[in-house]
């Protein structure tokens, strides 16, 4: 984590243009006024004439301005906001899903349960920049986006970047990237352009190691019919944000690419631009693009049990959600029944009460329920049993009605706590809601039949009281542990893998 960075070690980071930090810290240059991601090609700066910023908001503060060469805004988010549940780790997951810009620094207080003061002073504590610095640097990097993907006016790229006035936004550009807005337009690759207005194509950066074909065989194997598509190689779905709907296509064409691709191709057909932030970070979530793949290799990796499977899939990561509330609702259904029936369940649900959407394949229909759509429905008509139907209206009214917090930067102890004070939701709902939605990386569930088979077909010879024990000393990386475990309960002995539908989802919704 970066406070355990001390100067010296984030030189010889520079030093050795180790990419693995990229986003951990940025490197300011006090004789050029630039700021750089750690693995820039540029000339190492001396010892002497450099400072180590934790974001890139903070550098902007200080006054540097983005490297051209590295482009040190577009680099992995810092993994220490996932790990992290506390004020800072909550406020940065709330700004980073848009909070601050759609409701302002007043709302992501009321959020996270503090004042305005004390959310500013905590933040410039720790990142070194205020909730509006981090924001304005977010609305920076999406304009760019904007700018260098798309033929979108100028003055429409400033609002849709989020930003007050196009003024403001030309100011910022200058500030930012030493640019105008027209001179970064220019600058583009003739490539970057895209077919549609609203199509934008991304490339999202990540750490290595990461195997994509893990999580996107995990999506697809519980895509639900007219709201996801998946397969080994990529994943496709709806899904609705502040402004409008969005399709997501991740991974493909080429989701295996070249070896040394650090990104995955990303696609975006946005019904309103000022959604394309959040859809970005809701992206990252749900492939857990962010996460510190080296110190979970590490922490298991060094574990007489798990070290032969983490050898094995180094890049293995918990698949997160584009929506917590969506997810809860999937879990819920997914209770002692098979992932094939869950998945069918969800369907009928998305089909009773989802909004349908037009798209150009035609094979996406619908847009998963709201809260408020599912708490208004007639039990009797959602083909659910009926203790089934009670928990998920139960649910949908509590998120509704605000009892229920299931957003990014959700308070995990609280929202645990008021799940499982819902009626039919049990402990092990609420860890996976932990794990996905909230993306909690400490989540072990010890009385999961799919951990039960997965330690055995690792060798593990104890009895089932000793599990919670075992599984103490893979914290803070449970969960990345437990994705580990259940994909061995799902790997027979020889190489060939059986399909994940087999498994009982009391256990893997």
């Amino acid at each position: 984590m970066l406070t355990e960075l001390t100067d010296d070690a984030c030189y010889r980071a520079v030093s050795s243009r180790d990419p693995r930090f990229d986003g951990w810290f940025f490197t300011a240059v006090l004789t050029t006024g630039i700021y750089c991601r750690p693995s820039c090609p540029a000339m190492t700066p001396k010892r002497s004439n450099v400072r180590f910023l934790p974001t890139a908001a903070a550098a902007q503060e200080a006054g540097f301005r983005a490297c051209k060469r590295c482009r040190p805004d577009a680099v992995p988010g810092s993994p220490e906001w996932n790990v992290r549940a506390d004020l800072v780790g909550r406020a940065m997951r709330h700004i980073a899903d848009g909070v601050v810009d759609r409701d302002g620094v007043a709302g992501l207080a009321q959020r996270l349960g503090y004042s305005e003061r004390h959310v500013h002073r905590q933040l410039v504590a720790e990142v070194g920049a205020g909730p509006i610095a981090l924001a304005r640097a977010q609305r920076s990097q999406t304009a760019r986006l904007l700018l260098e993907t798309t033929d979108v006016p100028i003055a429409g790229v400033a609002f849709a970047a989020g930003f007050a006035s196009v003024r403001q936004f030309n100011d910022t550009i200058r500030e930012v990237f030493a640019l105008t807005p027209s001179q970064l337009r220019a600058s583009r690759r003739p490539a970057g352009r895209t077919p549609a207005p609203n199509a934008l194509q991304l490339r999202l950066p990540f750490r290595r190691p990461f195997a994509p074909v893990h999580t996107f065989d995990f999506l697809a194997t519980r895509a639900i019919p007219g709201i996801e598509i998946g397969s080994a190689t990529g994943y496709r779905r709806t899904v609705g944000l502040v402004h409008g709907s969005a399709v997501i296509s991740l991974g493909e064409p080429a989701a295996g690419g070249d070896a040394e691709q650090t990104w995955i191709p990303c696609r975006l057909d946005l019904s309103d631009l000022r959604d394309l932030a959040p859809a970005v970070a809701r992206c990252r979530r749900l492939l857990d693009l962010d996460a510190d793949a080296q110190a979970v290799c590490e922490v298991l990796g060094g574990d007489p049990l798990l070290h032969t499977a983490i050898a094995g899939e180094p890049g293995r990561r918990v698949p997160g959600h584009v929506d917590g509330f969506e997810l809860a609702v999937r879990a819920v259904l997914g209770q002692q029944v098979s992932v094939a029936g869950a998945r069918t369940l969800a369907a009928r649900l998305v089909t009773a009460l989802g909004e349908p959407v037009v798209t150009s394949d035609g094979l996406l229909t619908h847009l998963f329920p709201t809260a408020q759509a599912i708490a208004a429905a007639d039990p009797a008509t959602l083909s659910l049993t009926r203790a089934r139907a009670a928990a998920v209206i139960g649910l949908a009214q509590a998120v509704a009605d605000g009892d229920v917090d299931l957003d990014p930067g959700a308070d995990r102890d609280r929202t645990g706590a008021k799940l499982l004070a819902l009626p039919g939701i049990g402990p092990w709902t609420v860890s996976y809601i932990r794990m996905r939605a909230l993306a909690d990386p400490d989540v072990f569930m010890p009385t999961d039949l799919g951990v039960r088979r997965g330690l055995e077909a690792l060798g593990y010879t104890g009895g089932d009281r000793e599990i919670e024990a075992l599984a103490r000393r893979w914290r803070p990386w449970r969960s990345y542990a437990l994705a580990h475990i259940w994909a061995a309960a799902t790997a027979p002995a020889v190489t060939i893998r059986r399909p994940m539908q087999r498994l009982r989802e009391e256990q893997i919704a």
